[in-house]
């Protein structure tokens, strides 16, 4: 990302929707503009190899692995704004599992993109199911919306949910309720 190129098109954009941009309280916006969208789409140049960094270990058993309630950030791809939410996320291993913390990183890395609530509960799930060759996957990603709540239809309480199942999650129902159990959710009906 051209950082400079970024503070000129906000400092710009400050004068198009009608502020002083060398006003104090604006002076330093458009480099703290860059800085954020900077961090906040730095997705765009992570790698899934480097961020796993070898973090996977030979386990035996196939039980089932859950990390819940893991904060996400996003913004949204229509109009720039933040969502945010929890997300849920287990796998059947077949050998091999994850270092704990991986599993929230691979959801900051694809969080911090430009994205739709159902591609990133998808790319999740895919990451993780080629990473180890899980048996299982299940994702489930809740969160609001700022751009449905503070514009547009303006629904303050709304809340988005989205999953990504596959493989045994997806062909038996005895593992997807088991999931479903074990973050605290009831089964659909």
């Amino acid at each position: 990302m051209d950082h400079d190129k970024v503070r000129r098109l906000v400092r710009e954009l400050l004068i198009e929707i009608g502020e002083d941009p060398d006003r104090e309280g604006l002076l330093a916006t458009p480099d703290r503009f860059a800085k954020a969208m900077a961090f906040l789409t730095s997705g765009y140049r992570a790698d899934v190899d480097k961020l796993i960094n070898g973090a996977i270990f030979t386990q035996e058993t196939n039980n089932m692995i859950i990390a819940r309630d893991i904060e996400l950030y996003s913004l949204c791809e229509h109009h720039m704004l933040p969502f945010y939410g929890r997300c849920h996320i287990g796998y059947v291993s077949k050998d091999r599992v994850f270092g704990l913390s991986k599993l929230a990183r691979l959801g900051d890395m694809y969080a911090r993109r430009l994205q739709i609530q159902e591609r990133l509960t998808q790319q999740v799930a895919k990451a993780i199911e080629d990473a180890i060759d899980a048996e299982g996957v299940g994702v489930i990603i809740e969160a609001r919306h700022l751009c449905m709540m503070m514009r547009g239809v303006e629904k303050q309480n709304s809340m988005m949910t989205t999953s990504s199942v596959l493989g045994t999650f997806r062909s038996s129902i005895a593992t997807r309720e088991e999931f479903l159990s074990l973050i605290g959710r009831p089964r659909p009906v």
